[in-house]
């Protein structure tokens, strides 16, 4: 871990030993975040040519955070992201093609084409939906963990958000009630330094946004570096394990960057090009592939993963590309719990 970076650990209330990481887990992450950076290259390329209905928002650059946390959570957790949530839907388990499907409005979407880049969902995978209203989503999640803990299920609840939502109402609101109720969630500041076209620290009394305001709630203040995989793995194992057992919630602040704008409308020019080069430099995919050489790992095992994950969002996107656009006939079916669209008094 770099210097400026804090790392404070939770030791589990049951004396379990932390998942070790050996070099199948290794390639495991390797594969993970390949597949995000892939996947999202891809529809990059394909909002270019313009094939993805509406506008985007890619994390580029992010990877190592949703790769970790996935890493760590059982099938059965659940996953509430913002409209930058590609990566997070799909290594929770949902379908490439579902994923690349939805950006292009199409009838193997997750949804159906209804949905589009900002409101992913996969229910079954775990992955709750994508909010793309700021903030939106962390009482959605305290819910969620408070219901998990009613039933006594042992699940968690992981809320991923960015470093300008810990300037709005609802993050104070979730963090308050996860302490008070002791609720099995884990809420992940993933800090980009920028707030759409702000930098967090022009508007933000605090230098960490979420860390520094940790101990208002009685929380400890994690901050850890977002781009190293591995810390990701094993911060997010010890949460994970603390909720599980009792512990309530925990609050990550893992710093990290896009590498393009805030959308695919946003060219990103606002920011200075040495902090845009320094941090590319610390870009999580080649940083892990690099280190994964220095431990050993087969070169020709690290090729054959990237050959595959090549192959597979060639296969997503011709299977989204054939697939037919969203018929219209679908608009007024699955908007209430019914299943139709008449308002129900």
């Amino acid at each position: 871990m770099e210097e400026g970076f804090l790392a404070r650990t939770f030791p589990s209330t049951s004396g379990n030993a932390p998942t070790p990481i050996d070099d199948d887990l290794r390639l495991k992450l390797y594969r993970m975040m390949l597949r995000a950076r892939h996947m999202e290259q891809r529809a990059y390329d394909l909002f270019m040519q313009n094939l993805v209905k509406g506008t985007s928002h890619l994390a580029l650059g992010q990877e190592a955070v949703s790769t970790g946390f996935a890493a760590a959570m059982r099938s059965d957790d659940y996953t509430f992201c913002t409209y930058r949530g590609h990566n997070h839907t799909l290594l929770r388990g949902a379908s490439m093609a579902g994923i690349l499907g939805e950006l292009m409005g199409r009838e193997c979407g997750l949804m159906r084409g209804k949905g589009g880049s900002m409101h992913l969902t996969s229910v079954k995978h775990g992955a709750m939906g994508s909010y793309a209203i700021v903030g939106a989503h962390l009482p959605i999640a305290t819910g969620a963990a408070w219901s998990a803990q009613y039933r006594g299920t042992q699940q968690a609840a992981v809320c991923f958000f960015g470093d300008g939502t810990t300037n709005i109402g609802a993050f104070h609101e979730a963090l308050n009630f996860a302490v008070i109720w002791k609720l099995p969630v884990v809420f992940v500041c993933e800090n980009n330094m920028y707030m759409e076209y702000t930098p967090i620290s022009d508007v933000t009394a605090v230098e960490n946004p979420a860390a520094d305001r940790a101990a208002a709630y009685g929380l400890e203040p994690v901050l850890i570096d977002g781009n190293d995989v591995e810390l990701v793995f094993e911060t997010a194992s010890q949460v994970l394990t603390r909720a599980r057992e009792g512990g309530g919630p925990s609050l990550i602040e893992a710093k990290t960057y896009r590498h393009g704008g805030h959308s695919r409308a946003d060219p990103g020019k606002y920011r200075p090009d040495d902090e845009v080069a320094a941090w590319l430099e610390r870009d999580p995919l080649p940083r892990y592939r690099q280190r994964l050489g220095k431990l050993g790992i087969d070169e020709a095992a690290l090729s054959k993963i990237e050959a595959e994950v090549e192959a597979e969002v060639d296969e997503a996107t011709e299977t989204a590309r054939n697939s037919p656009a969203a018929d219209t006939s679908i608009v007024e079916i699955d908007v209430w719990a019914d299943g139709g669209s008449a308002w129900r008094n």
